[in-house]
């Protein structure tokens, strides 16, 4: 059953792009007109490259919210292997998958393709107290005191998830396909803070005293075609001057981050215990390639409600009529 009834959104993308119809297959296609000059993204890969052109496709999307399902499965372990990395092969996807589907009544996803589709975003609270007997939740709760004591940013994170500790936590797990906009997430955590509040009225154990919001972020790396060909390379922006991990300048796969990071307590970045490719982007013919990181935004109860109506603020979810209608996420990144 849906959540919530069915918002449309106007999606635009390249006029160019041949290969916008087989990503976005069975979507309905009309054309346009605008005058604005051309805009390219400053990360990934350019077949996704948003642009304000004089002629440009219109692409209606469906976006639709429901409840985990058991049809969710495999769709959910695609998405937390996306969540988690090079280190996705320390956990047990399974079982964090079958935990995500025994709250019935807590967390959404969003699909565009009625119940029965896969879920192309995943946005859930996990009772790190609750479950901190089950082996999935213990390899999870370890690797993160593991990868907190590499990070003086992360390190308080030590005591906090100390096993003998009063903190009610709850992980928030959020991933969606990098072609979904981030305008989807604010309706998700809304919904999700409301049904902590139901199941705390209905006695459940939700209540929790602080969040930790386990994300991503990435650096980006020159080509190395560069230095071979002296050919000239674009510089790219940093979402934030703050943002910036021994001397490297980060940027954010969840642009929803730095709106969270306004009201945390803290936050911080780790490396994956598994190496990371170097993402030279010779090969795909780019001036930058990407090596992503893990991140952690640690809020208490409080603050998360009020990060939540700040979102709401930041990212709207409203049908567009013109102008570029896809934010800076969006890529078609694997």
């Amino acid at each position: 059953m849906a959540k919530r009834k069915h918002v449309e959104d106007d999606l635009e993308n390249s006029a160019g792009n041949e290969d916008s119809e087989q990503e976005f297959s069975g979507l309905e296609e009309s054309s346009s007109e605008g005058s604005e000059d051309v805009q390219s993204l400053p990360f990934l890969n350019q077949s996704y490259r948003l642009i304000r052109a004089k002629e440009y496709d219109e692409i209606r999307v469906e976006f639709e919210w429901f409840d985990p399902q058991k049809q969710d499965f495999e769709g959910f372990q695609r998405l937390l292997r996306q969540l988690l990395g090079t280190d996705a092969s320390f956990f047990h996807l399974g079982a964090i998958a079958d935990l995500i589907l025994e709250q019935k009544l807590l967390g959404s996803t969003v699909k565009t393709d009625g119940n029965e589709g896969d879920p192309h975003s995943l946005l859930t609270v996990l009772n790190l107290k609750q479950h901190r007997n089950k082996p999935v939740i213990k390899s999870l709760v370890d690797y993160l005191l593991d990868r907190a004591a590499t990070s003086s940013s992360l390190s308080p994170l030590i005591s906090l998830l100390a096993a003998n500790g009063d903190n009610e936590i709850g992980l928030i797990l959020s991933e969606r396909w990098v072609n979904i906009a981030t305008e989807v997430v604010p309706p998700m955590y809304e919904m999700l803070l409301e049904e902590i509040e139901w199941a705390v009225d209905d006695k459940e154990p939700y209540t929790f005293t602080h969040y930790l919001i386990w994300s991503k972020i990435y650096h980006a790396v020159p080509s190395t075609l560069d230095e071979t060909t002296n050919r000239p390379m674009k510089k790219l922006k940093p979402v934030s001057s703050k943002d910036v991990d021994d001397g490297q300048s980060m940027y954010y796969f969840h642009p929803e981050d730095e709106v969270l990071h306004r009201y945390a307590m803290l936050h911080g970045n780790f490396d994956y215990k598994t190496p990371v490719p170097e993402g030279d982007s010779r090969n795909a013919f780019q001036d930058f390639g990407v090596t992503p990181h893990g991140h952690l935004i640690l809020l208490d109860a409080a603050a998360l409600k009020t990060a939540v109506q700040a979102l709401k603020v930041e990212f709207p979810f409203l049908p567009i009529t013109s102008g570029v209608a896809m934010d800076e996420s969006w890529s078609s990144t694997p």
